[in-house]
């Protein structure tokens, strides 16, 4: 198949802007009906959620403890003398 010339493709572009990105009346619609459908559970969903990024915070901050070197254990060799 050849590629579309450039005559095709201004005419292509009046159909490319129809299929644009939603404005904010449409994201406001698709937030109502999102809303009606999943409202009751959406609680229940964000606290699940709050949990987990509780969880991985934890784990990130474990994971950072045991990197760096304790200084406890190293301790000052220098008043031995």
């Amino acid at each position: 198949m050849p590629c579309p010339s450039v005559r095709e493709m201004i005419l292509m572009q009046p159909l490319l802007a129809f299929f644009g990105f939603p404005g904010a009346v449409e994201m406001l619609i698709v937030l109502f009906v999102f809303m009606l459908l999943f409202g009751s559970r959406l609680p229940s969903v964000m606290r699940s959620l709050g949990q987990g990024v509780v969880e991985f915070k934890k784990g990130v901050k474990g994971i950072e403890d045991q990197s760096q070197p304790s200084e406890t254990s190293g301790g000052d060799q220098s008043s031995d003398a």
